[in-house]
């Protein structure tokens, strides 16, 4: 039994040894080359976008007869405003320029104190239901957060009621005026679709004339408005980041 065991084992290591060599004489196998992912593309503010907004509004409007000489102030008016805006981006390496228009309902809306002249007691009330505005935009994006400016123009539904208290008469008038608009904001990607943006701009209008409750008066008006608003932008696929 011990011959036969010395046997086996003899036997063994020489099938091992064999085998050693005939692996020692394969060609060495490549290592596998690592693999590493491609580096994130930079965030592109280029393309088309759509959103809603919701913020605040101011104006101090100046209402003036031109036949007494008398001030219908309105005081300071405040409202609530909202809407939504539509725009395009084009963008090369930081630098981020396109176009804007928005579209914002408005509650301002104020009457005048009384104020006593020789043809009776005037009244004024004064509204806006809307504001309008398109203007280029411009800023320095830095990936996901851009700060910009905008220049262009604002536009505002005006509705003016002017009543003669003591004789009980009173005359309306409606218009759209304009004015240059100049703005300022930031924004930021928080998805790559979505983003949201906090904005000042300010609308000097143009004076606007329109008819008194008096034979042969007129009335003229004069405001700015600035506006504060927050939104969110859903931005489609847009051009390759240049």
């Amino acid at each position: 039994m011990p011959k036969f065991l010395a046997t086996t084992v003899a036997v063994s290591a020489l099938a091992m040894t064999s085998l050693v060599a005939k692996a020692a004489d394969l060609p060495a196998r490549p290592m596998p080359a690592p693999v590493y992912a491609p580096p994130p593309l930079p965030f592109s503010w280029a393309g088309f976008y759509v959103g809603g907004n919701i913020g605040g509004a101011w104006t101090h409007t100046r209402i003036t007869d031109e036949l007494t000489g008398a001030s219908l102030d309105t005081g300071g008016l405040s409202g609530v405003i909202g809407g939504g805006q539509l725009g395009y981006n084009f963008q090369n390496g930081n630098f981020v320029w396109g176009v804007e228009g928005t579209f914002d309902w408005s509650s301002l809306e104020r009457t005048s104190g009384t104020v006593s002249t020789s043809f009776g007691n005037l009244q004024a009330k004064f509204s806006t239901p809307w504001i309008t505005t398109l203007a280029a935009r411009f800023g320095w994006a830095t990936d996901r957060y851009l700060l910009y400016g905008k220049v262009g123009g604002g536009w505002v539904d005006n509705k003016l009621t002017v009543s003669n208290l003591t004789h009980g008469t009173s005359a309306s008038a409606s218009n759209s005026n304009g004015g240059l608009l100049l703005g300022i904001g930031g924004e930021w990607a928080f998805n790559p679709n979505w983003t949201f943006k906090l904005e000042y701009d300010h609308i000097g209008l143009d004076t606007w004339t329109a008819s008194s409750p008096i034979a042969g008066d007129r009335i003229t008006a004069k405001r700015n408005v600035d506006m504060v608003i927050g939104g969110f932008n859903y931005k489609f696929q847009g051009v390759p980041f240049m």
